[in-house]
């Protein structure tokens, strides 16, 4: 699996340890950016992940931000994109479960490290069921 990342300045901690976490567990990670905690604008990182989940040049993406509020509203946006702010493992879970989700959004200033961490691992790890969930991320795309 091949996950690209990114995260603005007020998630570029958090996406260093996540990104860190992957590669050490043999995932391929790009890295969208940003590369400090000097202010940027989320909607550029978050335009390049979410480009690349939807054009099919990554399976999935991860972004960060403050919230998470803003990534998800940007990734949300392009179409096969389903995005999902989590903050804690029910959530996660059911996003891969129920809705397919291939964007993993966190918030940087809301949910420590450990979490995050937990968080990404649910989500890798977790399948999505199919079924009746199928037809229902089909009507997404219409």
């Amino acid at each position: 699996m091949k996950i690209i990342i990114g995260a603005d300045h007020a998630g570029f901690p958090m996406k260093e340890k996540v990104k860190d976490f992957l590669q050490k567990r043999g995932i391929e990670v790009e890295d969208a950016g940003t590369v400090s905690e000097e202010s940027v604008d989320y909607p550029d990182f978050g335009k390049r992940v979410a480009s690349k989940v939807s054009d099919g040049a990554f399976e999935r993406g991860i972004l960060i931000c403050g919230t998470g509020l803003g990534m998800s509203i940007v990734a949300n946006r392009f179409k096969g994109v389903r995005a999902a702010l989590v903050n804690d493992l029910f959530s996660t879970i059911m996003s891969r479960r129920h809705n397919d989700s291939n964007v993993l959004v966190l918030g940087g200033r809301l949910i420590g490290d450990e979490l995050a961490l937990q968080l990404v691992e649910a989500w890798l790890e977790t399948p999505f069921d199919g079924g009746r969930h199928q037809h229902r991320i089909e009507k997404m795309d219409e």
